[in-house]
């Protein structure tokens, strides 16, 4: 499989097909991204960052990896979505902001098993930040240093931030009701993401 940093390479200097393939490699996770926090702006959202990395593929220096450098996109263009979405007047601290607090009726019907709307739930009422944070960690499994590369932060801020993000969601989890149709899965999610989240608190970068 030709690396990322080939394709963009060929990208830039106008192959196409290079473009076409990296697009393609990346689109179900970009997808995944936005669903969870815009669901029904998601598709012009991945476009507006594919569009957006074209345009900066020069900037791009190979100093990190390309999912880093692409989901540090994805963040900006979200941001910039809520920041013109939002309310006249109201604070955009994304250190605190929360989807929920930006789209009160959010909907989680896109995770089809309760137990996926359990944890979807759970993770919009965390500051956006932090959902990002813990998204990108547990789901498309970037490292901690990946991570500092996409919020351009160090990556001992990026260990912090990862660290308050989970307590943030155990917190989250224990408040969100559980569906009556069926409480069980919900609570097994809820103690294996504890448990998988405690197990980590020791966690090296890597």
């Amino acid at each position: 499989m030709t690396a990322d940093e080939t394709l963009l390479a060929r990208w830039k200097e106008g192959d196409r097909e290079a473009g076409m393939t990296l697009i393609s490699r990346h689109y179900d996770a970009i997808t995944r991204f936005f669903q969870t926090k815009a669901a029904r702006e998601a598709d012009d959202l991945v476009q507006r960052t594919f569009l957006a990395c074209s345009e900066a593929a020069s900037r791009y220096s190979g100093g990190g990896t390309f999912r880093a450098f692409l989901f540090g996109i994805a963040r900006n263009v979200l941001y910039e979505h809520i920041r013109r979405d939002i309310r006249a007047g109201k604070h955009t601290d994304f250190h605190a902001l929360s989807v929920a607090d930006v789209h009160p009726g959010v909907s989680t019907q896109a995770a089809r098993r309760a137990e996926s709307r359990f944890l979807l739930r759970a993770l919009q009422l965390i500051p956006i930040e932090s959902q990002i944070i813990v998204e990108l960690y547990y789901w498309e499994e970037l490292s901690v240093g990946e991570l500092a590369e996409a919020l351009d932060i160090p990556p001992g801020t990026a260990k912090s931030r990862l660290h308050r993000a989970r307590q943030q969601l155990k917190e989250a989890l224990e408040q969100v009701p559980e569906e009556a149709s069926d409480p069980r899965s919900a609570r097994l999610l809820l103690a294996e993401w504890l448990e998988k989240l405690e197990g980590h608190d020791a966690m090296p970068v890597r």
